[in-house]
This record gives C-alpha cells, structure tokens and sequence, in this order.
C-alpha cells in the first residue's frame, strides 16, 4: 500500500515539476522549432517513463531492439496493462506517438504532453471521429512519424490475448511502412493483478523483425492481422 500511495505522490509532484518543461515545449512549437520541441518531449517523456517504472521495483528486459528499422514504423503489441505505454516510451528508442482512447483527454497535463508527443485520440463510439484520426494516423505516419497500436482495443489485464480488431492494420498498409510486432508481458502484474495497487513485477518486451507492407496482394493484406496475432501469440506462450 506505501508503494502505491508513494507512487501516486511522486506521478503527482513530478507532473507539476514539469510544468517549466512544458512551457519550454510550448515556446518552441511558437518559435516554429519543431525538431527541437519533438525531441525535447521525447527525452522528457523517456525519462518520466522509466522512473515511473522503477519506483515500482520492476525489472525491464527487452529483446530484439535491432529489429526497428530506420524511418516510420507501426509498433503493434499486445496490451496487458497501464505501463505498456511507458514502457514504450522509456525502452524504444525511436520517436513514436500512440493510438489512444479519447478518454484519456480528461487527464489534466498528461494529455497535453501526449498532444505534443502527438498522439491520436480515437472515440470508438463515433465512425466519423474515428475515420478522421485513422486518416491523422496515416498523415503523421507519412510525415516521418512512428505509431504504436494496441489492436485489441482494451488490456487483457492477463497472459491471455484478446482478439484483434478488424482493420486496425490499415495505418500501416496506406502509409506504406513496416509493422512491427512488439509481445509484453508482465506488465499487468505491476497494477492490475493486484486490484489497482503497485507491486514490482518481471517485465518483457520481445520485439519481432519487421514485417514489409509494401506490394502485398489483397490475399496477403486481408491475412495481415492474423500473422501479426499469431507472432504475438506465439511469443507470449514462450512465457508460460
């Protein structure tokens, strides 16, 4: 209980600690330096992703990091829990953005780093809404800029893993860039196992070698999803 309640105080003390952070950031975007207001946010964000992490007593590994290829990427992994996220930020090196659920909006202060990390906040309640930030995605991804999805579109809080969601590959397949396969496990065990309190846990991130979606047939595109599952299913049992 002392580690969740420490770990809540400190989340909450070191958001506030980067409000100048965030206004250098907002100074930058006004002043038109882009490259500079990318990368410091994705060093900032790097850095409070792994102390988040460790202040729970975790142990990282990740396996498999030669296999990101230069230039845009569409991570898709598996989703066991809330620190999938930092550990995305914290152990890949590769700026990168998130296809995230438009409720996290509501969350004061980390939204607003997420907008300049560029994230894409899909409401899977309205088709429109979703269209546009798919269109965003494939925009973003075209500029230069990495996407990280979770196509099972919510945590298995588990080992288990659920069922992809139809078409959640097609950011890949319009912008014409590699998906890569990303398998987590463990990271439920840090929060949710545990209803809601922090405990530390072993975590791994096994990172496949990327997947061309370049020239596919219609054949191979329809069977995309499906391959990109059973890689994940299949690493995901090497931990059983």
């Amino acid at each position: 209980m002392l580690r969740t309640l420490f770990w809540f105080v400190y989340f909450g003390i070191y958001m506030i600690l980067l409000l100048p952070r965030l206004w250098k950031v907002k100074h930058l975007e006004k002043q038109g330096k882009l490259k500079e207001m990318q990368h410091l946010t994705h060093k900032t964000a790097k850095v409070w992703a792994r102390r988040l992490i460790a202040i729970t007593g975790t142990s990282v590994q990740v396996e498999g990091l030669e296999h990101v290829p230069p230039g845009p990427v569409v991570f898709v992994s598996n989703h066991q829990g809330n620190f999938d996220i930092p550990l995305f930020l914290g152990y890949v090196e590769k700026q990168k953005a998130f296809i995230a659920k438009i409720e996290l909006l509501k969350m004061p202060l980390v939204s607003t780093w997420m907008k300049y990390i560029r994230c894409i906040f899909i409401d899977r309640n309205d088709a429109r809404q979703s269209l546009r930030a798919i269109n965003t995605g494939v925009d973003l991804l075209k500029d230069g800029h990495s996407l990280v999805i979770f196509p099972e579109g919510t945590r298995s809080r588990s080992t288990e893993i659920g069922e992809f969601k139809k078409g959640s590959l097609k950011l890949a397949t319009k912008a014409g860039v590699p998906i890569v396969p990303v398998t987590i496990n463990g990271t439920y065990r840090m929060m949710e196992a545990n209803g809601g309190r922090m405990k530390p846990a072993s975590v791994k991130m096994i990172i496949s070698p990327p997947i061309d979606t370049t020239n596919l047939s219609k054949e191979e595109e329809s069977q995309l999803t499906d391959r990109v599952f059973e890689i994940i299913k299949e690493n995901l049992k090497s931990f059983l």
